[in-house]
């Protein structure tokens, strides 16, 4: 790892350094740094006055003040790769690299920052609440691309705190360019965590948004939240245009391609260790379905966003729609007129009427 002159500037405006990697690292490394650091940081909070790991509990959370980037990654090799990507995700066969090929790319890059031991949040039990990506214009296999990945914007929760996870892919060389070709956040919860603990926290909590399904690494909680709706209000799902049949390895397929290979995933052996009574479909794997079904009219350019709510079993149906969106025309002379905004997407159990996920696919 090499220090370098380059810096990230956040959404909130503050400066990151930029340590650069040789190569992306992998992702089972990755985990089991993960797991102990998770361990350190529960026994730190436990015991705040033991040496060595103990937290203190008067210091701010504060995130790492660096960014991680990889400056030459050559897709011409992924091929095979991305092919099974397709196939699995029911994408358009095409060179063209969608949004979630992208996310799968930069993934293990965010997931470095995450197991940092100057990050304050344990990787164990992070709860993934939604997702808001935009490809700028079309990558394809064969470019050489530049990712970065950082944390940034730690805010309080009601059951703990969140923090974003931002992930970048440039084309090889494109350091002046202001606006990346495509730019992934990802927002986590870590539950637990006293939401005063956040550096310039106030009375006001930031609960994001109202959904949690997809535990990252933990995952025994995740759901609990579900969509954040009452008994009293019932949601009501729409005409389905779709129905997904989702065996029992759909966990391990995508784990496979991914290299995401959470125990909550892979069998409902490991799942019940983490409080799940079978496997759970990656909350990735999902969402990203839900934008090929929505195919190439997407655009070149889009914008892709998910909001995750109760965790999908496995084996599993599920009921999904997608339809056209609307989107209020700022005009004088008709304030509340609507064009075509691209679509809405959503996933639930038709059984128990319950959501899984929901989002936009909306062009550029």
């Amino acid at each position: 790892m090499t220090a370098g002159p380059l810096a990230v500037t956040t959404g909130a405006g503050g400066v990151l350094a930029v340590e650069t990697l040789t190569s992306v690292p992998g992702l089972t490394g990755l985990y089991a740094r993960g797991a102990a650091s998770s361990g350190r940081i529960a026994a730190g909070r436990a015991l705040p006055s033991l040496p060595v790991i103990g937290a203190g509990g008067e210091d701010a959370l504060t995130l790492p003040p660096v960014a991680y980037r990889v400056a030459d990654v050559d897709t011409a090799g992924m091929a095979s790769h991305l092919r099974d990507y397709q196939r699995l995700l029911h994408e358009p066969v095409s060179d063209r690299l969608p949004s979630g090929y992208l996310h799968v790319l930069a993934f293990p890059l965010a997931t470095a920052v995450m197991v940092r031991a100057d990050f304050p949040l344990p990787l164990l039990g992070m709860v993934h609440l939604a997702n808001d990506a935009a490809l700028a214009r079309p990558l394809r296999l064969g470019d050489r691309l530049e990712l970065r990945a950082w944390a940034e914007n730690l805010r309080p929760h009601r059951r703990g705190v969140q923090v974003d996870l931002v992930a970048e892919v440039r084309e090889h060389g494109a350091l002046d360019d202001p606006v990346p070709a495509w730019r992934g956040v990802s927002t986590y919860l870590a539950r637990g965590f006293d939401p005063s603990e956040v550096e310039g926290a106030d009375e006001a909590h930031d609960d994001g948004v109202a959904g949690a399904a997809d535990g990252v690494t933990d995952g025994a909680a995740a759901g609990a939240d579900g969509d954040g709706r009452s008994a009293a209000d019932p949601w009501a799902p729409p005409l389905p245009t779709g129905r997904w049949v989702l065996p029992a390895g759909t966990g391990r397929a995508y784990g496979a391609l991914s290299g995401d290979r959470n125990p909550i995933h892979m069998s409902a052996l490991s799942a019940k260790a983490f409080g799940f009574p079978r496997a759970i479909a990656h909350g990735m794997y999902t969402a990203a379905r839900a934008l090929a079904d929505v195919g190439v009219a997407r655009g070149d350019a889009y914008r892709w966003t998910v909001q995750f709510a109760k965790p999908v079993l496995l084996p599993g149906t599920i009921d999904v729609a997608v339809t056209p969106a609307q989107v209020a025309i700022a005009s004088e002379a008709a304030p509340e007129a609507l064009e075509p905004g691209g679509f809405a997407y959503v996933g639930w159990n038709a059984l128990r009427r319950q959501k899984h996920f929901e989002g936009t696919v909306t062009p550029l």
